[in-house]
């Protein structure tokens, strides 16, 4: 009897764990200063409790970093560990460098990096910055309105609870689109429920950041981000605002914000 492909592996894991949805398209940024500081400071960071918070303070307090290049010139001027208050000099490194290259590349706005990570050339600029990886790269283009598959620690160890057996990041990436292929789910909601079933969170709710607006079916429907109680995860008593969510479900490629 032949075996079922890792896509099917995967599709009837979902089912069996996550059900049958339907999955919502998760959150991303308007403003380029949080894009740059999401990809760089994500990796093994508690995203929640820890990340989000100060990209929304980023936001909120460097609002002229909302391109590229207002964001150069505040980290002209400030210190960007101070600013996030976060002590990693690698990921501060890896955020100046991300920078310093969108600018060389011409990259200021949130659709001029939705346009240029599209391109096989951007993605290897892209993978040429220290601690950039394929993850990276995937995971800031779902930040700009991409919708691709970002496999994590938590997607691998979901693959690993399915059965699939130890694949390379392209062909697991590719198993987990063939199986929402399958399924009848948009790419990146997959990823992101069974992230949030990794992470400990409620799989069917998503995480839209800051007070953007979200976009659907390539912006032809506006669509106001609301802020709603996230049961699953407790508010801090510093006073930190709860997740926002989109209220629309997910719908084929769209031009969405994700949390990643």
């Amino acid at each position: 009897m032949t075996s079922p492909s890792p896509a099917r592996q995967l599709a009837g894991h979902v089912r069996r764990v996550l059900g049958d949805g339907p999955f919502h398209l998760p959150g991303g940024w308007f403003h380029m200063g949080a894009v740059i500081c999401d990809a760089s400071f994500q990796a093994r960071t508690r995203y929640v409790s820890t990340l989000r918070p100060r990209l929304l303070r980023l936001q909120e307090e460097w609002p002229d970093a909302v391109t590229v290049r207002g964001f150069r010139d505040r980290l002209a001027t400030h210190d960007l560990a101070v600013a996030m208050d976060f002590r990693s000099p690698g990921k501060v490194a890896k955020a100046h460098d991300i920078t310093d290259l969108l600018v060389a590349e011409g990259v200021d706005t949130r659709e001029d990096l939705h346009a240029w990570i599209a391109r096989p050339a951007g993605r290897a600029a892209l993978r040429a910055v220290k601690g950039v990886g394929p993850k990276s790269v995937d995971y800031m283009g779902n930040l700009v309105g991409h919708s691709q598959v970002a496999v994590d620690v938590h997607l691998r160890a979901f693959a690993v609870d399915a059965g699939v057996p130890q694949l390379g990041y392209g062909q697991l990436r590719a198993a987990y689109e063939e199986a929402a292929a399958l399924l009848g789910h948009d790419p990146a909601a997959l990823e992101h429920a069974v992230w949030r079933t990794g992470a400990g969170l409620d799989a069917a709710q998503a995480i839209s950041l800051g007070s953007c607006r979200a976009s659907n079916a390539y912006g032809r429907r506006q669509v106001m981000v609301k802020p709603v109680p996230e049961h699953s995860v407790r508010v801090p008593s510093n006073g930190t605002p709860p997740m926002a969510a989109l209220s629309t479900k997910a719908v084929p490629r769209p031009d969405r914000f994700r949390r990643p």
